[in-house]
């Protein structure tokens, strides 16, 4: 007679129990929101149904699965340590391209700005020859943005248009999943519209992602941006907007951090002082700003295509886990033996185990309340039942020899 297929249970396997797609399954059906946190309560977790196969079984399962998990986690630590390095390349290669040593025939050199009170520029990279160093407010208009007004949102007369917040700025690209609206006046709406070419960059958050943003390449329609976001809008094609989204995203990273002010939380950056950064500016040619954005392209769209590699190995890892778990839990990781305990007389012994346990304890408690009733009725009762010696007399004691008589009367 064949048995039905079973799954791990073993105590060294409970830890992939909450992996498990069944029993996963069952957890969130029983989640209850509140205040904005699931929870599960312990009735409801008490009562998840787990698969229980044989006790051999369980041990050949857990073998299994942590061979398989085991090798699983080797590759997706490589794949992720892959994917920080050629992310470490990756603003090297856009550090180069920006300042033009990226070219064969760059010959970097190090080249000196005057500085600048309020800022610190630390030590700035080496430049390729006929490229000079700027301040960002000599080669492009530098604003803020749009600040939200809620009392300007119920004015129907006002124009609705899409607008850019910080999570829409990240590091070197342009996240426009999800981009909201705001109502703004028409003269606001004029000044702050992007235009083709425009770069983005945050002015608050975490300390190390000052800065951060893209271009802006006209992908919606009279778009503006918010008051927590600069505009670099780029002057008589002094430089090519990449080279300069390039460099603001990678070397100039450590002059954002030198320079942005600390609060509890967050960090920030004053649009003054955005308006110091130095910027490298190449030779006036365009062509040449081109062919520099094309060799530059060339490289990154290879670690680009690295890195997604990277991405879709660490998804194929997650999936393959996923699988592994639901064979596992299904009975099929491994051969079944027939010679295994079946898992129903495993389960009876546990349940009598546990019966005789409970009814040891049962008889503990009950010893244990014997003794203290007993103990409650001996304090309750006389220390002792000896009657007390005669209080002494004030009589003085008789002489030696003679006896004391009591007078007897007698009534008819």
């Amino acid at each position: 007679m064949s048995r039905p297929t079973r799954t791990t249970s073993s105590p060294g396997s409970w830890r992939t129990y909450g992996s498990s797609p069944a029993v996963r399954q069952q957890i969130e059906r029983a989640a209850r929101t509140g205040t904005g946190i699931n929870k599960v309560s312990q009735g409801a977790v008490q009562g998840v149904r787990l698969p229980f196969p044989p006790r051999a079984e369980q041990s050949r399962i857990a073998d299994a699965l942590d061979v398989r998990l085991t090798r699983l986690d080797k590759i997706e630590a490589r794949l992720a340590a892959t994917q920080q390095h050629l992310e470490r390349l990756g603003d090297r290669v856009m550090a180069a391209a920006a300042t033009g040593v990226l070219a064969h025939d760059a010959d970097p050199q190090h080249v000196s700005i005057e500085a600048s009170p309020g800022v610190v520029d630390g030590e700035l990279p080496a430049l390729a020859t006929g490229w000079c160093w700027a301040r960002l407010q000599n080669i492009a208009e530098v604003v803020g943005g749009v600040t939200k007004d809620s009392k300007k949102q119920d004015d129907s007369g006002l124009p609705e248009v899409p607008y850019l917040r910080v999570a829409n700025a990240q590091r070197a690209r342009l996240d426009l999943s999800r981009v909201t609206k705001i109502r703004v006046a028409p003269k606001a709406l004029e000044k702050l519209r992007l235009q083709d070419g425009d770069l983005l960059m945050t002015e608050g958050g975490d300390r190390d992602k000052l800065g951060r943003g893209w271009i802006w390449e006209e992908q919606i329609e009279d778009c503006i941006h918010q008051n927590h976001l600069f505009r670099a809008r780029i002057q008589d094609h002094v430089t090519h907007p990449k080279l300069l989204g390039w460099y603001v995203n990678s070397a100039a990273r450590s002059w954002f951090e030198s320079n942005g002010k600390q609060s509890v939380n967050l960090a920030s950056i004053s649009i003054s002082t955005v308006k110091l950064l130095p910027v490298p500016v190449p030779p006036a040619d365009p062509q040449e700003q081109a062919d520099f954005v094309a060799l530059g392209e060339r490289i990154l769209t290879r670690f680009h295509r690295l890195t997604a590699a990277c991405e879709e190995g660490l998804a194929h890892t997650a999936a393959l886990r996923r699988i592994l778990l639901a064979e596992a839990f299904a009975g099929r990781l491994v051969p079944q033996d027939p010679d295994d305990e079946p898992a129903e007389d495993l389960l009876k012994r546990i349940r009598a185990e546990r019966e005789a346990a409970e009814a040891e304890r049962k008889a503990a408690r009950r010893a244990a309340a014997q003794a203290r009733r007993k103990s409650r009725s001996s304090a309750k009762q006389p220390a002792s039942t000896v009657a007390p010696p005669p209080a002494p007399t004030s009589k003085p004691p008789l002489p030696e020899g003679e006896q004391s008589t009591l007078p007897l009367e007698f009534t008819e």
